[in-house]
């Protein structure tokens, strides 16, 4: 397993190689003499492989003098290759460092400074062809940078890209988590709000008619019992669905009732005690199945909320259509200590998204102690 020394144990390696190789430039004895630098000459061939120790913190410093050094050994009639070579590796320190811009400005300049200090050692000739030697060699170490530069971006930038990538896979399984914890809610209110209620209703009436109406009691304790196997059933079902490992298992959690069934809704409330005046004309409207749902689910949650928080035990519930789509309104009286708490509750609000998702709309309003709830609900297109 890779340490994370590593690196810096490479870089020092390189270093090694790159020094090594500008100092054998200078004393190999290369056997054409004007290579060849001889006496006080070394110094400066020998001063840029010293200088490739900082050529990391300092690439144009280290550019400079090894320009300068080529110079030195040029008056003298010698090209340095020594020097020329640690121009060429600070040519691509530079450009790699550096960015573009400068790197393409260091670059031709020390390929131009090279290319005037070898004609100098040549006695001026500048056509001939050994002046042209070592230029190509810083111009080839800035390209190398470059390219050396432009690899490193694109790794950064594909890095850049999978970490964002990460980032939104995560983002979106959390979107997800969130979506289904409020599905769950919603589906568990439908299913069992409904039925928790008829039981807690039912138990009043019990009690309140077990001396004085047995019978009664007696409907109240056998509404309870069917209540009670019915959400026992639905949250079965609901624990058997989350624990499922099947994504094929499209078990519905909830009733998939719709307006047709109205009228054995209804009953169901008028037996607790609550009065339902139904007003409503021929419904025109053809509703999906989705929509028949979500209609059969305002329908239900609006009685519940007249039977738990209304006053008088009474509700007026008008069903009708207009234009292309389908009216919902139940209208009961409100006493004022439960209006804010019934507007913010968690089944309005289930409501609310439900009905959403059907491109319909909901409105409540509270005046004069009276509370409004209305639905509508497109209908299908050309249905109306």
């Amino acid at each position: 397993m890779l340490s994370p020394r590593d690196p810096e144990i490479a870089r020092r390696v390189r270093d090694v190689i790159v020094i090594a190789m500008v100092v054998a430039f200078a004393v190999l004895p290369i056997p054409d003499d004007l290579y060849r630098a001889r006496g006080l000459l070394m110094i400066p061939a020998l001063v840029p492989a010293a200088a490739m120790l900082v050529r990391r913190r300092r690439p144009l410093v280290v550019l400079a003098v090894s320009l300068l050094c080529a110079i030195l050994v040029a008056t003298a009639g010698i090209i340095a290759p020594s020097a020329l070579v640690a121009a060429a590796v600070a040519a691509f320190t530079v450009v790699d460092q550096r960015g573009r811009l400068i790197g393409v400005i260091a670059v031709v300049s020390a390929a131009l400074i090279a290319y005037l200090s070898n004609g100098l050692a040549l006695g001026g000739d500048l056509f001939d062809s050994t002046a042209f030697q070592f230029v190509v060699l810083i111009l080839l170490g800035g390209a190398l940078g470059d390219a050396t530069r432009s690899r490193r971006e694109v790794l950064a930038g594909i890095t850049e890209r999978a970490e964002r990538a990460e980032h939104g896979r995560d983002e979106e399984a959390r979107r997800r988590v969130a979506e289904e914890r409020v599905r769950i809610a919603r589906d568990l209110h439908d299913v069992v709000a409904h039925q928790i209620s008829v039981i807690s209703l039912n138990a009043g009436v019990a009690s309140s008619a077990l001396e004085t109406r047995p019978e009664r009691a007696r409907e109240a304790l056998t509404t309870i019992r069917s209540a009670s196997r019915t959400v026992l059933t639905d949250i079965g079902g609901l624990m058997a669905l989350l624990r499922s490992d099947d994504t094929d298992d499209a078990r519905s959690l909830h009733p998939q009732s719709g307006l047709g069934e109205r009228d054995a809704l209804i009953a169901r409330f008028t037996a607790v005690g609550l009065h339902v005046d139904v007003d409503r004309d021929h419904i025109a409207a053809t509703l999906s199945p989705a929509s028949d749902h979500v209609a059969y689910l305002a329908l239900q949650e609006g009685l519940t909320n007249a039977h738990k928080h209304g006053v008088g035990g009474e509700v007026t519930v008008s069903i009708h259509t207009d234009a292309d789509a389908l009216v919902l309104t139940l209208v009961n009286a409100r006493s004022t200590s439960s209006t804010a708490r019934t507007v913010s509750g968690h089944g309005l609000r289930g409501l609310r998204e439900r009905v959403t998702a059907v491109r319909g709309q909901v409105d409540t309003d509270d005046t004069d102690g009276r509370f409004v709830l209305s639905v509508r609900i497109p209908a299908e297109s050309g249905s109306a």
